[in-house]
């Protein structure tokens, strides 16, 4: 049996004017996340540590920034196309952990909802994808509002 382990990290600033969207679930706010996509920031950790568990590089190399495709595209739907080079590969998930660093909204009461949009992309049951939500207790820029971040931790198995 091959098991491997994944790192993700992802940042997205802050704005008036933007959708936020957190683990495939848009959240009600007065701001939203900044990027070229939808600016989910914990399903780019999320496939970033998938893609690095997978020895198969990073989130910017198989979805450019750069490339007009992939404007404001709905992040489920890279996250989609990550288990499907990771079942190329004979990989499945078996479990995901992640954070979220957020001021406010607060994330949650949007938890559940957000482990049962991502487990049905993953292929796991909801138990198996862990999602914490916590402030940055007011210190830098993610304590005073102006970005977003999430950690992800994935296992593999082949």
């Amino acid at each position: 049996m091959n098991i491997r382990i994944g790192f993700g990290v992802d940042v997205h600033r802050l704005a008036d004017g933007h959708l936020l969207f957190v683990g495939g679930k848009k959240i009600p706010s007065d701001f939203g996340a900044v990027g070229h996509s939808d600016a989910d920031v914990l399903i780019h950790a999320i496939c970033d540590a998938i893609l690095g568990a997978a020895n198969l590089r990073d989130i910017g190399f198989h979805f450019s920034d750069t490339d007009p495709q992939y404007k404001g595209i709905d992040s489920k739907i890279l996250l989609t196309d990550v288990m499907k080079l990771v079942h190329a590969k004979s990989y499945k998930v078996i479990n995901i952990d992640c954070t979220v660093i957020l001021e406010r909204p607060k994330l949650n009461p949007h938890i559940p909802e957000m482990q049962e949009v991502l487990a049905n992309i993953l292929q796991v049951d909801s138990d198996c994808v862990s999602i914490k939500a916590t402030t940055h207790e007011k210190v830098d820029s993610f304590g005073e509002g102006k970005a977003i971040k999430a950690y992800a931790v994935c296992l593999l198995v082949k």
